[in-house]
């Protein structure tokens, strides 16, 4: 028997392979990694252009190894990765033909992004862009909120000379580069649209011309999937920095959505920041999203040294540990059927195409698990981790000659170890 699940609307792009690997990795990287305390450095601590070049001058990643960073990707699980070819900074990762501010022009002298494109690829992994629609360098970047020159006034009288226009014909010129230049790209994830303030104009889908935009993207890439930010819904919707309560619906309909996270409080790497989630919160988050009908893209802010650092590779060896046993229950899954009711501290997850429930267990109960509405549904069950059988019985006649008394005319209840067997065990059920 098969089981209706939510199944969002198509969109535009491409989105089936997305919804079936539900697991991906973000990379900050730029010069702020030099700076070593967040890649809003610029910004936050209003720092000048000429102050800031420091950073563009020593930008020397000798240690870079774009095969390790998607080796680690593949090892973790992740499925598909996202970069940031130039974020807000307004530092460009390849050998773009539109501005010097570029990589080729650092002491390290060569494009970084078309070999971390093959090497994820050769992994055999889909290939994002994401690209920031805001640009501290520009010299026709006007001030808005965001701008790190936002209380300087001098800086902001010449904002009159500037055209924003001039900037935008930029913005496309490089997605078009980006578009042409690197092969099949799955993703383009653009970031974002400043609000208006008390003092500044905000900037979003007209000063963009963002349907103009997604038009050339498309002329180039037909299957590409599109984020939000353009403020055009294209393909998908990215909340940031939190765990949505349920699967993301916009005018009353579900659409394929992606929670964006980071290991800690920053993207861009961060030397003495502390809140560095653990494995088993990851692990969490991960399971939460895909019982939800969401992915999660999860965020590594590599060094300027070209390094993923010591803590970001203990929490990918950590999760790719246990998505080597339990990725069955994330690839190809989704939110469970409304029928299937979910027990008190797990989240469930259902593939429709094998017809196998997951109860991924947050709290290790003591014996017993009870899941209610699946008497007589359930062939067979067995602990993901190694394939060892769990034993169930259902209803509450055969449940009360084993003493086990919560258990009601509609519950199946699982007969667990005393003892919890791994970090976050998952119940596999082979439904009838």
């Amino acid at each position: 028997m098969s089981y209706p699940v939510i199944t969002p609307a198509p969109t535009p792009g491409k989105t089936d392979w997305f919804q079936h690997d539900r697991f991906g990795m973000f990379i900050h990287w730029g010069t702020y990694s030099l700076a070593a305390r967040h890649e809003w450095v610029k910004s936050r601590e209003q720092i000048d252009t000429e102050t800031y070049m420091k950073y563009f001058k020593h930008f020397d990643p000798d240690l870079y190894d774009p095969k390790a960073w998607a080796k680690a990707a593949k090892a973790a699980g992740m499925k598909y990765f996202i970069i940031t070819t130039k974020h807000h900074e307004g530092f460009c990762l390849w050998d773009t033909k539109y501005t010097d501010y570029k990589v080729t022009n650092t002491p390290y002298g060569k494009d970084v992004l078309k070999p971390m494109v093959e090497a994820f690829r050769a992994e055999g992994l889909k290939i994002g862009f994401y690209h920031s629609l805001l640009d501290w360098f520009h010299e026709d970047y006007t001030v808005d909120g965001c701008h790190p020159m936002r209380e300087n006034e001098e800086y902001i009288a010449h904002d009159a000379e500037r055209d924003l226009s001039r900037y935008v014909d930029y913005l496309h010129k490089q997605t078009e580069e980006l578009m042409t230049q690197f092969g099949k790209i799955d993703i383009l994830w653009y970031d974002f649209s400043p609000r208006a303030t008390d003092r500044f104009p905000g900037k979003g889908r007209d000063e963009w011309r963002a349907e103009e935009l997604i038009k050339l993207i498309r002329s180039y890439q037909p299957d590409i999937m599109i984020n939000d930010r353009l403020q055009i819904d294209q393909d998908v919707k990215t909340p940031e920095q939190f765990q949505p309560r349920g699967w993301l619906h916009v005018n009353g309909q579900p659409v394929v959505w992606e929670a964006c996270q980071t290991f800690s409080g920053s993207w861009g790497y961060h030397r003495d920041e502390s809140t560095w989630k653990s494995v088993d919160m990851l692990i969490r988050m991960l399971v939460d999203t895909v019982s939800k009908g969401g992915n999660l893209l999860l965020n590594v802010g590599p060094t300027a040294r070209g390094e993923f650092d010591e803590r970001a590779i203990e929490r990918l060896e950590g999760m790719g540990k246990w998505m080597h046993h339990n990725s069955r229950s994330i690839y190809g899954c989704t939110q469970a059927p409304a029928e299937f009711q979910c027990p008190q501290d797990c989240r469930l997850t259902y593939n429709p195409e094998t017809n196998r429930l997951y109860v991924h267990v947050f709290a290790w109960p003591f014996r017993h698990l009870h899941l209610d509405g699946l008497a007589g549904k359930v062939e067979y069950a067995q602990l993901l981790r190694d394939g060892s059988e769990i034993q169930f019985v259902e209803g509450k006649g055969e449940a009360q000659t084993l003493h086990v008394t919560d258990g009601g005319a509609g519950t199946l209840t699982l007969m667990l170890p005393v003892q919890q067997p791994c970090d976050v065990p998952v119940i596999e059920l082979f439904l009838k």
